[in-house]
């Protein structure tokens, strides 16, 4: 079998452990020399490929590469770039099989969420239409951990586990001072239309009367009354109210309640920020002296705080998705399988790209209390081991030592440049 180049690129908004994944891919292509020629990454995710910004993999060191595992961002750099339907657009596919074509790429490694496994879907398909067949794998990545299929994603469990921890830390600063200082907490979490990131707060309390007081999930439709009159018994009760907001909290409208109007550029709804919408409301309606925060980028760039078992099963995904390509598949992504609970025990699947790209996984309604605002028993029992173990990084001078890759761009063969 000839020898091919491969190529590599991280999508979408990245996570603690992304490169944990990429460390996966590059590690386990470095195997097979008579197979994979050179591994190129993408700069700024498939942006690179259509703009032939590709960069060149095997001039890092090895100890580069493995420094990627405690490394968080994305390394190669990502972007939120969707490609239409080929009949839409049909120049950015000639695009892309034209700079594969040109840099003798035979296999195509996509790390992202549900819009990157239907362009690795799509690219998989119209390759053979357009005469130069790839070999096009899905690699799962997202926080929201909305991917169907798989027990859960990559990225999120580490999330989990600093939510956990700040919503554990945060509501004893709060009742610490709630005698004469502030009553009422809301921390906004990332989250859109699944309350995963919500839920994992439900773990630093263990009963109504531990912090969190209210978790509003997207799952559940918000009801002001309801909630305010949670916020006020919470205080009266307990001293003090700590409130854990997904991004995508929404009315039984289906409107967001922090709809900014605008769009981002895969045409979702922008978000423009439930924590100051709900402070608002409790200050006009009960007069309590409240703070708010939102995690923001913090929740996805924690490498320090990182789960272990997120890193290992971000690394599997990127090794499984190498060795799914030799043993000659195609259009297909590495899931992760929960054989058990306790102890805890997982394996890696697969399933087609066609079936897992563009669906969301909700939280189910089993998980989500009767009154709506907190975690039943099923939810923490899943959630738990996802946020087991620690894998700190390697420190220096205090600071976490991260990877720093040399990122060198291959020359470029194709004369014509191309404009998004």
């Amino acid at each position: 079998m000839a020898v091919k180049n491969a190529f590599y690129a991280q999508s979408g908004g990245v996570t603690a452990v992304i490169n944990a994944s990429a460390c996966g891919v590059l590690q386990t292509a470095r195997k097979y020399p008579d197979r994979i020629g050179k591994v190129y990454a993408g700069r700024n995710g498939i942006i690179g490929a259509l703009r032939e910004e590709l960069i060149d993999t095997s001039l890092e060191t090895d100890e580069t590469i493995a420094a990627l595992r405690y490394t968080p961002g994305g390394a190669f750099g990502s972007c939120r770039h969707k490609l239409k339907n080929f009949d839409e657009n049909k120049r950015e596919y000639e695009r892309l099989i034209e700079v594969f074509r040109a840099h003798d790429i035979g296999y195509f490694f996509y790390n992202g969420g549900g819009d990157s496994q239907d362009t690795a879907y799509k690219i998989s398909q119209l390759s053979e239409r357009l005469g130069y067949p790839i070999t096009a794998i899905g690699i799962p990545k997202t926080v929201d951990n909305d991917l169907p299929f798989t027990d859960n994603c990559p990225g999120f469990g580490s999330v989990a586990k600093y939510v956990a921890t700040s919503t554990l830390e945060a509501s004893l600063d709060i009742e610490s001072m709630c005698e004469s200082s502030t009553k009422v907490f809301i921390l906004e979490v990332m989250g859109r239309h699944a309350g995963w990131i919500a839920a994992s707060a439900g773990l630093a309390g263990k009963g109504h009367d531990q912090a969190p007081h209210i978790i509003l999930f997207p799952e559940i439709a918000f009801d002001r009354e309801a909630f305010l009159a949670r916020v006020d018994h919470c205080v009266k009760e307990y001293g003090y109210c700590v409130v854990v907001a997904s991004e995508g909290a929404q009315y039984e409208d289906g409107h967001f309640i922090a709809d900014a109007g605008g769009r981002d550029a895969f045409g979702h709804t922008q978000l423009g920020g439930v924590a100051p919408v709900l402070a608002n409301m409790v200050k006009q309606a009960l007069g309590y002296k409240f703070h708010w925060a939102v995690s923001d980028y913090l929740q996805r760039a924690a490498r320090h705080i990182a789960s272990e078992t997120d890193v290992r099963q971000a690394y599997a995904v990127g090794e499984a998705a190498v060795e799914f390509a030799m043993n000659g598949k195609n259009a297909v992504m590495p899931i992760i399988r929960r054989e058990q609970n306790s102890p805890y025990r997982w394996s890696i699947g697969e399933v087609p790209l066609g079936e897992v790209a563009n669906q969301e996984k909700k939280m189910p309604i089993h998980y989500i209390r009767d009154d709506g605002f907190g975690i039943t028993a099923d939810c923490r029992e899943y959630l738990l081991p996802l946020i087991a173990g620690e894998d700190y990084p390697p420190f220096e001078n205090g600071l976490p030592k991260v990877a720093r890759p040399a990122n060198k761009l291959v020359p470029k063969k194709l004369k014509a440049t191309f404009e998004l």
